[in-house]
């Protein structure tokens, strides 16, 4: 009973996107008489979950696309449209899901260990941490698409007062001169005017805190209006999406130790502005 795969991924990729998953979804359960939580139970996620995807609110991983298809019946239909969704986008496969929410989000809290922030980056400074290795991966017109991908997410901070935006950097993150002092110099100074505009807050977590901090890896938190918590965390070429409760919990409660041993907005905005000026000479 599956329409064509290809006339269905077609549809959704060109005019209507995760809601036309999510319709799909919906359609393909209500036929098959599953209410959302059976088959939530099917696929090992709650059925408030499957009703945030069909509503277009959340995205399904691939793996669980895949669970889906086994248990609707839909020959894989579901798993190529998310494949087809994921591919479509200008961030890096395993970023999609998590940039797709960032847009949503009501806040946004970030611990960066090595490197600014995607939403605080320069141009130049992204273009400085992509060029060593990046460029050798990706042909000149994708690396060219992943740059203005990672700078227009700025847009957000367009927005006068949402998503409200934290972030504790590690102070490594000041030191280390991506691109070289003037470039970083420039950089600092725009997540200070960022601050002193009272658009971010921003924390310093100190050298002497190092001991303190609970994860060497970058992680982010998101909340929304009307769907649960997920965190999100990255490698080099890699990054996970997490939503259970109990791990979203745990990453809260690191940001809450780190955002503890971080210095005071206030200090954290005078030493940016000293290492910028420190660069400058």
């Amino acid at each position: 009973m599956a329409n064509t795969p290809d006339k269905g991924l077609s549809f959704a990729q060109g005019k209507a996107g995760w809601p036309f998953f999510g319709s799909e979804l919906r359609r393909r359960r209500e036929a098959a008489s599953l209410t959302q939580q059976q088959l939530g139970d099917r696929v090992y996620v709650s059925g408030t979950y499957i009703g945030l995807i069909e509503a277009a609110v959340r995205k399904p991983r691939f793996d669980l696309a895949q669970r889906l298809d086994g248990e609707l019946g839909t020959d894989g239909l579901l798993a190529r449209m998310c494949k087809g969704l994921i591919d479509s986008s200008p961030h890096a496969p395993y970023f999609a899901d998590a940039a797709a929410l960032e847009v949503e989000a009501v806040t946004i809290g970030e611990y960066a260990p090595t490197r600014i922030p995607g939403l605080l980056q320069t141009e130049e400074y992204v273009r400085a941490l992509m060029a060593p290795s990046t460029a050798l991966l990706l042909d000149s017109t994708l690396l060219e698409t992943r740059i203005r991908a990672r700078t227009d997410r700025a847009a957000l901070l367009v927005e006068p007062t949402r998503p409200v935006l934290w972030v504790v950097l590690h102070e490594t993150v000041l030191r280390v001169p991506v691109g070289g002092p003037a470039l970083m110099a420039r950089q600092l100074t725009h997540v200070a005017d960022l601050v002193r505009r009272e658009r971010i807050l921003v924390q310093v977590l100190p050298f002497s805190e190092n001991a303190h901090a609970a994860s060497g890896s970058m992680f982010v938190l998101m909340t929304f209006d009307d769907a649960p918590p997920v965190a999100y965390t990255e490698g080099q070429y890699s990054g996970q999406l997490l939503d259970t409760p109990a791990m979203v919990a745990k990453y809260q409660q690191s940001y809450d130790l780190i955002r503890a041993a971080a210095m005071s907005p206030e200090a954290s905005l005078a030493l940016i502005e000293s290492v910028a000026e420190e660069l400058r000479q």
